[in-house]
């Protein structure tokens, strides 16, 4: 018997990281079904028994006012869409007493403004970005920031730990974004710091393979260092996390940034690279590809 046994989840976005997690949900004893917006990923669950729907109204519909909606989909436009805006929009669809839970990476103040809207239509809502790319998906090893209510977030818990390994109630609606937005920078940040680190060590004519071994054991270690280093050093960037991802995550920071009436200069500066790796054509690589900013020969 699984966890999930008898529950409902409607999951929509079936990317990088969303196939993965919808399976860990069904793997988990929950019945699921999927839609996505491109079909291909839709027609591979499908093929593994998963029920489909064409819409995410649809999608809603069929989860009911005991089910779950999920969505997992890129940036906040795509958030609104799916969500929100339009008649096949879960919006549409919902059902009095359903929950939804956003899980994509998406900008405070719309995340709060489409919880009111799900809550005029009597529905839960709950905003729970995740970290960990596609091997913490494929692991069901996410960590999982959360912001709802105590009863919201008690309601999607279940859910979570089929999915997450570290979960963390950070407050109100809109305060799992806010915690997201932190990650990236962070992670955006140290990716620059790493990259600078080893473009200066090969061009001191020193081994960066060796500058990341020596460095591992003392203050500058860290998973960035650790995995994304590895990946700078092996020059294998393809995507767990795209470049095209991560510059957006770093756009809506400095957005939440300048809405709440603060500066952040290293993160403005950190912007300019990842425009650089786009504007080289490497939108799709993986974002340890940031090191190509710093040195393009790299």
């Amino acid at each position: 018997m699984g966890q999930l046994d008898g529950r409902k989840v409607a999951f929509i976005g079936l990317g990088l990281m969303g196939k993965p997690m919808a399976r860990n949900l069904r793997a988990a004893g929950a019945e699921v079904l999927v839609h996505n917006r491109s079909k291909a990923p839709q027609e591979e669950l499908a093929a593994e028994g998963f029920a489909t729907a064409d819409s995410p109204a649809e999608a809603a519909r069929w989860a009911g006012a005991e089910g779950t909606v999920i969505g997992m989909v890129t940036d906040t436009p795509a958030a609104r869409r799916v969500l929100v805006d339009g008649e096949t929009a879960v919006l549409a669809g919902i059902a009095s007493g359903a929950l939804v839970v956003d899980m994509g990476t998406t900008q405070v103040m719309d995340t709060r403004e489409m919880a009111e809207r799900f809550a005029e239509a009597g529905a839960a809502f709950v905003d729970a970005p995740v970290s960990g790319g596609q091997v913490g998906a494929e692991g069901g090893s996410l960590t999982i920031m959360a912001g709802g209510t105590d009863e919201n977030f008690a309601r999607a818990l279940p859910f979570f730990e089929a999915m997450g390994k570290t979960i963390t109630h950070v407050g109100d609606v809109g305060a799992g974004q806010v915690a997201k937005s932190a990650n990236q920078m962070i992670v955006a940040l140290t990716l620059g710091a790493v990259g600078e680190a080893f473009a200066l060590a090969r061009r001191a004519g020193v081994d960066p393979a060796k500058v990341r071994e020596a460095l591992q054991g003392g203050f500058a270690g860290s998973r960035i260092l650790e995995l994304h280093g590895q990946r700078m050093i092996d020059r294998s960037f393809t995507p767990g996390g795209r470049v095209s991802v991560q510059r957006k995550d770093v756009v809506q920071a400095l957005a939440l940034a300048e809405e709440v009436g603060i500066t952040l200069p290293g993160l403005s500066r950190n912007k300019d690279l990842w425009d650089a790796l786009i504007e080289a054509g490497h939108q799709d690589l993986d974002h340890s590809a940031l090191v190509k900013a710093i040195d393009p020969g790299w």
